[in-house]
């Protein structure tokens, strides 16, 4: 497992390229960026300049606030920028922020995110190609490129796509057209075993040569008062994700079903304080990894180190940076 380390929700431009530069300099194999508060792209631009060695992708960059054809420039720009250290990390994001945030179009999901990442691929094979532009799908047409728009082929290839999916559709989708899956940190072993790995082996048939990414929740802590902090952290965070609809299946998966209704009714009365509350220590176990650094280590290596090819640790609380790299250090030489 390659180790990545990953830019806060919150952190600004700057601060991601600063963080960065400091996983580089602390020998993580790769940096993630999401897009919450900023652009993903932005953040990008300025990490690349400002490393030399260091994986980059997007963690993701929304797919459908955007066209095939403005996520095909940015992610070749990128990849020019960081001379070809650049992943491609695409979301559907849910339907709610599409349409109402975004003021976009929102059908057929993972139909529609598999003809974006066609799209994509069909630009960038017309750039390098010069070939005439032809796509033509049911949700994306774009059958109009002209030399003076044409980058022309990337020197460093095109970068891979990584596609985020949890249900199964998009999960199938990731293994048709993607070169590899950013799993949810909403993820526990149990699913990724039981529904995760099976739908993307009927998809592609081997995994031979596919990136699987998992964020995993940790929970670390010298002393009580610091174990106590980081368990209320990661169980609002559960709770938060467990309130979604669309990742009802996980919940269901372990009989917490009506967990989810709870959440989600909790989350229409923007009760957030009060979610937390309801993640007992069994979920809390099943979706996060407890204990010293190289308790953590060893758990993650026991759950995950036969399947996920590239790891980062979610924690959604101030958790000292000592104990990360004590962890990450326990990881490596495992």
């Amino acid at each position: 497992m390659r180790v990545d380390a990953g830019a806060g929700i919150a952190a600004t431009p700057l601060e991601i390229e600063a963080a960065a530069v400091a996983a580089e300099a602390a020998g993580y194999d790769g940096f993630g960026v999401p897009e919450t508060k900023h652009d993903a792209f932005t953040s990008l631009a300025l990490a690349a300049r400002a490393t030399s060695t260091i994986t980059l992708h997007s963690g993701i960059a929304v797919a459908f606030a955007r066209n095939p054809m403005s996520t095909a420039l940015l992610a070749n720009d990128i990849q020019l920028i960081s001379a070809g250290r650049f992943q491609l990390g695409l979301g559907s994001q849910v339907r709610p922020h599409i349409e109402r945030r975004f003021s976009m179009p929102w059908s057929h999901p993972a139909s529609r995110m598999e003809e974006f990442i066609a799209a994509i691929r069909a630009i960038w094979q017309s750039w390098a190609s010069g070939e005439r532009l032809a796509f033509r799908g049911q949700f994306y047409h774009h059958t109009l490129m002209t030399d003076f728009f044409n980058p022309g082929q990337n020197p460093h290839r095109n970068p891979p796509i990584l596609l985020a999916a949890v249900g199964e559709l998009m999960t199938k989708v990731a293994g048709r057209v993607a070169d590899g899956m950013l799993c949810h940190s909403f993820t526990t072993e149990a699913y990724l075993r039981e529904r995760t790995l099976p739908a993307l082996l009927q998809a592609r048939g081997s995994l031979d040569g596919f990136e699987l990414s998992l964020p995993v929740f940790v929970v670390l802590g010298g002393d009580s008062q610091a174990r106590s902090a980081a368990e209320a952290g990661v169980r609002g965070q559960i709770a938060f994700y467990g309130s979604t609809p669309a990742y009802k299946p996980v919940l269901e998966l372990h009989g917490w079903g009506g967990l989810a209704d709870e959440l989600n009714a909790l989350s229409r009365r923007q009760a957030w304080a009060e979610m937390g509350a309801l993640i007992s220590d069994d979920v809390l176990g099943a979706f996060a990894v407890a204990g010293s650094p190289a308790e953590v280590a060893a758990a993650l290596h026991a759950r995950f180190g036969d399947v996920i090819t590239r790891i980062s640790l979610y924690t959604p609380y101030r958790a000292d940076p000592e104990e990360i790299d004590a962890v990450v250090t326990a990881l490596r030489t495992r």
